[in-house]
């Protein structure tokens, strides 16, 4: 069975959220739009593969919090972490997360859209989804 491939956008900020869903959109992405990790998971659906953009700090659950329960039901999404509060602490777990990117608000719409299409393309068995972690992006 041949898999979707979406990018899901998790930021509990309604703007920045709908800001990023446009932009992934005009570039031709499949995009998926959610307030909260709880949100999300509620809503994931295991058959469908593809990116997470995840606002590293939310209320409720924590993006480690998120990527641990993806892991414990066995998804793979690759994710890229973005943040108003471009902390020292924030950036390590980011790292610790093998986040595919790691990104300021406001966001360089080109810079994530490579980013995006990399982790898409580096996405399947074996691959770490390890990318680079800088101010500007991956």
């Amino acid at each position: 069975m041949h898999k979707v491939r979406r990018v899901f956008v998790v930021d509990d900020d309604q703007s920045a959220r709908r800001g990023l869903a446009r932009l992934l959109r005009a570039a031709g992405h499949e995009v998926r739009e959610f307030a909260s990790g709880n949100e999300f998971l509620d809503a994931l659906d295991p058959e469908v593969s593809g990116c997470l953009v995840l606002d590293a700090r939310m209320p409720g659950l924590s993006s480690a919090e998120l990527q641990a329960e993806l892991e414990a039901r066995h998804i793979d999404l690759p994710i890229i972490v973005i943040t108003a509060d471009d902390e020292p602490e924030i950036r390590r777990q980011a790292h610790a997360m093998r986040a595919a990117g790691f990104f300021r608000k406001p966001v360089d719409g080109t810079a994530l859209l490579d980013a995006i299409a990399w982790a898409l393309r580096s996405t399947g068995p074996g691959s770490n989804h390890v990318g680079h972690e800088s101010e500007d992006g991956p």
